[in-house]
């Protein structure tokens, strides 16, 4: 069972995620997503580079089900080296 949380599910969550920049990144990082929410697509995806090119941060919003459909994305995301940090 859910713990109490002030989400009210579901509801649209954006999900955020850094690593080094490369081609793949944004790739995995779908990928991983996808595990828990497989409705995304590359086109729920945005993704910047950092001032100096060296990282990037993609977002993809999902429809979010369960405070437990978050926790287990976010567990893949911080599980994953390549993977610097995830909001």
């Amino acid at each position: 069972m859910d713990k109490p949380t002030l989400l009210e599910f579901p509801c649209e969550f954006p999900i955020k995620a850094m690593g080094r920049m490369g081609a793949e990144f944004p790739d995995l990082v779908l990928a991983l997503i996808r595990e828990y929410a497989p409705e995304v697509t590359p086109d729920d995806l945005r993704s910047s580079a950092s001032r100096n090119g060296n990282y990037q941060s993609v977002t993809i919003t999902i429809n979010a089900s369960s405070r437990s459909q978050l926790n287990n994305i976010y567990r893949s995301l911080t599980a994953c080296e390549a993977v610097l940090m995830a909001l």
